[in-house]
């Protein structure tokens, strides 16, 4: 389905004189999508009258069902919807969307926008508090004994009071009731709204006819409790948001690009395609992913690795958006457009952190979709047995009122969503971006651990090894022949060299020989870099070459075929390795290592960590093969690696983990990201996540044991609707509280953790290779 080529208008969120929505056209559409490869797109839109798990679950249908799109993802506190959809023609998306009832647009920036949501939930929660205070202070005057007129007069002041507060503070709840009504669908507003009327009504009733029994307290004591949960519950996400906002705010809202004459003018950043020459001055934040060209300065990529310590970025060095640069102009070549940057991945892995629903979350909304039939039968079963058995239609009306009023399921509502916005900042602020809420509960979860080894356990960055003991010399010739050349010994060569003496003559002709090595010629002597096999060919077998293993560890420099110098390369371990592998032994899982490395690094890597069970030489294949084995046996796994040959091993795995270095595939297939270099964001991940699970079931059975003893309490006549206001709105507060749980006490987890740290010791057992 595709949207026509006309502009159409649609009616908008029903607030009064609201004007018409425009209908996006399609080349608008696909301008503002994002080209994902293989005719699909990207597509963000905002959706303001997003309000609960059913507003999500129904947009995602709708739009799932549309031809050409692929999957529909809504975000409830970014308020906006992600759709991948593929094709030629844009399907109808903010179409669909407005005939549904929820009104979009195509995402803009937030920069600069001030929080209306916010501000109107405070003006409603003011004069809910205001008309609730002054109807108490008169209800009290009718307690102390007011009789007669006087007591009439009280009531019909409080009526006059209530009636504006009423119709102001309730418009939260009533415009979202009717439009839900106004669509045939009920949402969790709808029994508010109705309670809050009837409640309202019912004490109007009794002020006309003299009546005794007012309870225009209830309605406005109700919307302020109700008010004081929404807008906490406001205030939550927007402050899970915060580290989203800030991201974006490091980026430059334009970028000074250099035409090839060498004049320099700014464009704004969504302007930037790869290709571009861009000036980036010394105090400024590098605008998009790029390559240094020329220049040297220090770099400050706390952003991408969580390191503090500012890094070199010279010719050839690759630099992140966001990340800030120190002390010296450099030239770069962009190599991605803005939305393609490491940093919108970033925010958009974390914005994606609320839109998947785990199945605490899906049992939540399944309950909150069942609550207006039960709730009305429950209502409308108290009311005809209180008729039944007492015929008094007064009382019967109150406990109907009472019964709609207290059993609101918000608390059941808030229970994991809740827990899971505080775990998704607390993991940011970890250095973990987590992807999805389903992470977090597999997570707490998981008994085994897998481990790559390159690039995971290790840096991935060989180093030379015995730099000590071979000749300057030899080292300085090798380390110009490297220089020709990308492979990653070869730039390990070269950063040994820095500094040393170069040859004093360029070289008469130099080759890559793919596979093999590096090959150059110098005043008629012929030089090679490489395998040992390839180097010393044709030249007599010595000891010395006897002894070398031909490994890519090991690179030699002859001469004519004889042997120069030989290097040794290292990868060092990852920071924090071994501690990370202590500690998860100390929380009960299993520590296994996976490598497509030779068995010789592979085991030595285990031995100095402490892996008991190790395989080498694994294809990615075997790797899938081991993770699906072991799920069969009905473990659950997480898998931790990097590069492109683990994507499969990761997406295979129960939940899985990819450092922010990784391949672009791999960070895509993992679960969860740490942005630093240390590994022990493993260990910590995994508390974060058993602690956000145990929160996450202690407020289910607090908002179960409320709803068991709450509405058998309502239905037999125990609860006034005024109680019933109060007791429901704190159950709702009570689980917002305990949500904080898990941010409390940061400086002693923090302090903790350093304890940890220092005081792990290392169990070595004896290195057992498993089948």
């Amino acid at each position: 389905m595709a949207v026509d080529g006309t502009i159409g208008s649609v009616a908008a969120a029903p607030e009064k004189g609201a004007a018409q929505l425009r209908v996006s056209l399609p080349e608008e559409v696909r301008h503002a999508s994002r080209a994902l490869g293989g005719s699909r797109w990207r597509t963000e839109l905002s959706v303001p009258s997003i309000r609960c798990g059913g507003c999500i679950q129904r947009i995602e249908q709708a739009l799932a069902g549309l031809e050409g799109v692929e999957s529909a993802r809504a975000n409830l506190s970014a308020k906006r919807v992600d759709v991948v959809w593929r094709g030629e023609e844009v399907p109808a998306l903010e179409r669909t969307l407005a005939q549904l009832g929820y009104p979009a647009h195509l995402q803009e920036p937030r920069d600069g926008e001030t929080d209306k949501t916010l501000s109107r939930l405070v003006r409603a929660l003011a004069v809910a508090g205001f008309a609730a205070g002054n109807i108490m202070l008169f209800s009290v005057s009718v307690w102390s004994g007011a009789d007669g007129e006087a007591r009439d007069l009280f009531h019909w002041i409080s009526a006059m009071v209530a009636l504006p507060a009423l119709l102001y503070a309730g418009q939260v709840f009533f415009r979202s009731a009717a439009q839900a009504l106004r669509h045939g669908r009920t949402n969790m507003d709808v029994p508010i709204s109705i309670g809050v009327c009837l409640a309202f009504a019912l004490s109007l009733y009794e002020t006309v006819d003299g009546g005794g029994h007012v309870y225009f307290e209830a309605p406005m004591m109700l919307l302020f409790f109700l008010l004081v949960g929404r807008t906490l519950e406001h205030l939550m996400r927007e402050k899970a948001r915060q580290a989203v906002s800030g991201l974006a705010k490091l980026v430059p809202r334009v970028a000074r690009v250099v035409d090839p004459g060498g004049a320099c003018r700014a464009i704004p950043l969504a302007e930037v395609v790869p290709g571009m020459s861009i000036l980036v001055s010394a105090g400024e934040r590098v605008p998009v992913d790029g390559r240094v060209t020329s220049g040297v300065s220090d770099v400050d990529r706390a952003l991408v690795t969580g390191e503090s310590l500012p890094q070199q970025a010279r010719s050839g060095s690759a630099v992140q958006a966001g990340t800030l640069n120190l002390t010296a102009p450099l030239t770069i070549e962009a190599t991605a457009a803005e939305r393609d940057s490491f940093l919108a991945e970033i925010i958009h892995l974390m914005e994606r952190a609320e839109s998947a629903r785990p199945s605490y979350r899906r049992i939540a909304d399944r309950a909150a979709r069942l609550y207006a039939p039960v709730v009305h039968g429950a209502a409308l079963a108290g009311f005809a047995g209180w008729m039944a058995f007492v015929g008094d239609l007064h009382q019967a009306v109150v406990v109907a009122v009472a019964v709609l009023i207290i059993t609101c399921p918000c608390a059941l509502a808030l229970a994991a969503p809740m827990v899971q916005i505080v775990a998704a900042r607390r993991s940011f602020e970890q250095g973990i971006v987590v992807k999805d809420g389903i992470a977090l509960e597999r997570l707490a979860e998981a008994d085994t651990v897998v481990f790559d080894k390159t690039g995971t356990l290790t840096l991935g960055q060989p180093t030379l090894r015995n730099s000590a003991s071979v000749s300057p010399q030899h080292l300085a010739l090798a380390a110009a022949m490297s220089a020709h050349s990308q492979h990653p010994l070869a730039r390990a060569l070269a950063a040994s060299a820095m500094g040393a003496t170069k040859p004093a003559a360029a070289f008469d002709s130099l080759e890559e020989v793919a596979g093999s090595g590096l090959e150059a010629v110098l005043s008629g002597d012929r030089y090679r870099l490489g395998r040992a096999a390839w180097a010393l060919e044709g030249a007599p077998q010595s000891p010395a070459a006897a002894a070398l293993d031909g490994t890519m560890t090991e690179t030699v420099l002859s001469k004519n075929g004889a042997p120069l110098e030989v290097f040794q390369f290292d990868d060092p371990l990852r920071p924090g390795a071994k501690e990370a592998v202590a500690a998860l032994k100390a929380q009960g899982l299993e520590v296994r290592l996976l490598s497509g490395d030779r068995p010789a690094p592979a085991y030595r890597v285990a031995s100095a960590l402490g892996i008991g069970l190790v395989q080498s030489e694994m294809l990615p294949s075997d790797k899938v093969a081991i993770i699906e084995r072991l799920s069969g046996q009905g473990r659950r796994v997480l898998f931790v690696g990097d590069g492109l040959n683990d994507a499969p091993a990761l997406t295979a795995a129960e939940v899985s983990m990819a450092p922010g270095s990784a391949a672009d595939i791999g960070r895509s297939a993992a679960s969860l990201v740490f942005l630093g270099e240390s590994l022990l964001a493993v260990p910590r991940s995994i508390e974060l996540a058993r602690r956000a699970d145990r929160l996450v079931r202690q407020n289910f059975a607090l908002a179960l044991l409320y709803n068991a003893v709450a509405l058998p309490l309502a239905i037999l006549g125990f609860v006034t609707p005024l109680i019933a206001a109060v007791a429901m709105s704190s159950s709702s507060i009570i689980v917002v509280a305990n949500a904080l749980r898990l941010n409390q006490s940061k400086q002693r987890e923090n302090l903790r953790n350093r304890e940890r740290d220092r005081s792990i010791e290392i169990d070595r057992p004896n290195l057992q290779a498993s089948g």
